[in-house]
């Protein structure tokens, strides 16, 4: 292809706002423009760098067993509010009626349409179990789109579904997408670990997510170098912290304490670390039910962990109207008092701890001595703080670490949840009718690129990898010599097997070696007068380390060019999956 023929150009700086920088030489390399918040157009180059990678996923999707289908964007809203997800998700999943009036949806996943098909498909035992796939446009009204292709509103994704017997074909095929995953991101070189992650709208019984660890993520990473446990942080764990030596409970003191309202000024004020305190954060679920919890004043509340815990889908905080409608002072709450006019749920490590520090349900006032079980009585006690990096790990008592990742595929154990709501069943073997088990998978083709994209760069440019780069080969044409000679070259290359992109503008020699580097093509080529009189093209390969420039002949050239392409990151034998504890 030549550059003249392509649609965008290359930019000298990136646009204000541009947040990291894979993003900022995607825009700079004439690969995205946005158009609106969270919303892109993908010029060709990004085109060329997403068919590859979903050329990848196609290979790996139907070397698992799997068939590509095609379902539909807009969905009647019927199909979700029998799963429950309808009313369960909030403002991000987009519904709108259509001109009959009929309530519709825009799908942001597709478990709903593929239970609906396999209901009407599949009916006998001797038909499963199945693995079905799509590429396919998918809209989330996300309310906070950042890091460019990162986290958007529209974008592209690879979502498979499993369908089996039972649960124990279900697992055979969740290991074997665990695996083909590993092989996807291998492929596009882009190193990732699976975690262990919560099942969130999906539900289920179990879920992993494949992290691309990088500063740019959102999402925290729990992980132990000593055990390989590996677990975002919405679920893990940590190995019970010390509540210090058990003390006989105190009779309750009240204590003034003016100006208070956190826990570093309570500590101050009273001398005492925030290990003996606790602390109340009032939360409600999506219906309004108040929901008080209690953790140590010195660990955070994990909200994955207690909306699981009390079956909701979503928490907000509680206002301070409706924290003084349950008996409690913000800044000074405790949950002495609150009886049933509130959820109470306790922290495993302070329902362990004695003779606690808390709010007194009064302006400028605290209790000492306060003991769960004694001054209150919890609904629930579990574990709902967050993993801290230091904290001993669960499994072997290691000090755990954090990262900060970014999710670019997930897979999910889905069950029957959507098989019953659809009424997806089959007939087994001994006549009876049983609901088909659904697996969900996902990668979101724009996310991985955006980090492919983040991984391979160097300060001169992007610097893609073999399997998904947009050309294999970018040739600079200098002067009259090296645009004549051009043609020939580019022919022998496409010949080879290699595709290349000809720059053919005719811009000064700098130009085109900034943008070359820029956009990051494997091989760079470049044919000019001066090349010609040393023998053939100047060709070296692009990489983060600078390589070095030789001369090849030009009868040689596509020969070259070819070995330096082939071979690299194809598919290869299935690698065993390594599991990661937890």
């Amino acid at each position: 292809m030549k550059m003249t023929q392509l649609f965008g150009s290359t930019l000298r700086e990136a646009p204000a706002g541009a947040e990291t920088p894979g993003y900022q030489l995607l825009l700079r390399g004439g690969y995205v423009r946005q158009i609106g918040q969270g919303i892109f157009s993908y010029l060709p180059l990004a085109v060329r760098v997403m068919r590859r990678i979903e050329q990848i996923m196609r290979e790996e999707m139907e070397a698992a067993g799997g068939v590509e289908l095609s379902m539909p964007l807009v969905h009647p809203a019927e199909l979700w509010k029998r799963s429950g997800r309808y009313d369960a998700i909030g403002s991000e999943l987009a519904r709108f009626s259509d001109r009959r009036d009929r309530p519709v949806v825009l799908a942001m996943t597709h478990e709903e349409a593929v239970a609906v098909l396999t209901a009407s498909e599949i009916h006998s035992w001797r038909q499963l179990p199945k693995l079905v796939y799509q590429i396919q446009l998918k809209w989330r009204d996300d309310p906070r789109p950042r890091a460019g292709l990162v986290r958007t509103r529209e974008f592209t994704m690879k979502d498979a579904y499993s369908l089996d017997r039972d649960a124990k074909g279900l697992d055979v095929q969740y290991e074997r997408l665990h695996v083909a995953y590993d092989e996807i991101f291998r492929r596009c070189e882009l190193p990732v670990i699976a975690v262990a992650a919560d099942v969130g709208i999906m539900g289920g019984s179990e879920a992993h997510e494949f992290m691309y660890l990088n500063p740019i993520g959102e999402d925290t990473i729990v992980l132990c170098d000593s055990c390989g446990y590996s677990q975002n942080r919405q679920v893990a764990r940590a190995a019970l912290p010390s509540a210090g030596e058990r003390e006989e409970p105190l009779p309750l003191e009240r204590v003034a304490t003016p100006s208070t309202p956190t826990i570093e000024s309570l500590c101050e004020l009273l001398g005492i670390e925030a290990t003996k305190t606790a602390k109340v954060v009032f939360v409600a679920t999506e219906d309004g039910t108040p929901v008080v919890a209690v953790v140590r004043g010195d660990m955070q509340l994990n909200e994955t962990k207690l909306a699981n815990l009390v079956g909701a889908s979503e928490l907000r905080p509680m206002t301070a109207e409706e924290i003084e409608a349950i008996g409690c002072v913000p800044g000074y709450a405790s949950p002495i008092g609150v009886g049933e006019r509130a959820t109470v749920v306790v922290d495993e490590v302070v329902a362990a701890s004695t003779n606690l520090v808390a709010g007194a349900n009064e302006e400028g006032f605290h209790l000492r001595n306060v003991n769960s079980g004694r001054d209150y009585e919890p609904d629930t006690v579990a574990d709902i703080v967050a993993v801290e990096q230091g904290q001993a790990c669960v499994i072997c008592g290691a000090a755990l670490r954090t990262e900060r990742g970014v999710e670019v595929g997930n897979i999910f154990k889905l069950g029957t949840r959507f098989s019953n709501s659809e009424g997806a069943t089959y007939l087994d073997e001994d006549g009876t009718e049983k609901p088909v088990v659904m697996g969900s998978y996902g990668i979101g083709v724009g996310r991985l690129l955006a980090c492919v994209a983040e991984e391979h760069r160097d300060d001169r440019g992007l610097v893609w990898p073999v399997a998904v780069a947009p050309f294999g080969a970018h040739l600079c044409c200098l002067g009259e010599e090296g645009l004549a000679a051009a043609p020939s070259i580019a022919a022998g290359l496409e010949h080879a097997g290699v595709d290349v992109l000809v720059d053919d503008r005719g811009e000064r020699p700098g130009v085109q070696f900034t943008d070359a580097e820029l956009i990051g093509c494997p091989v760079l080529l470049t044919v000019s007068k001066r090349s010609l009189a040393a023998g053939g093209v100047e060709a070296k390969m692009r990489t983060a380390a600078g390589g070095e420039a030789v001369i090849v002949a030009l009868d040689e050239v596509p020969q070259w060019v070819a070995g330096r392409l082939a071979g690299r990151v194809r598919r290869g034998p299935a690698p065993t999956s390594a599991r990661a504890p937890g």
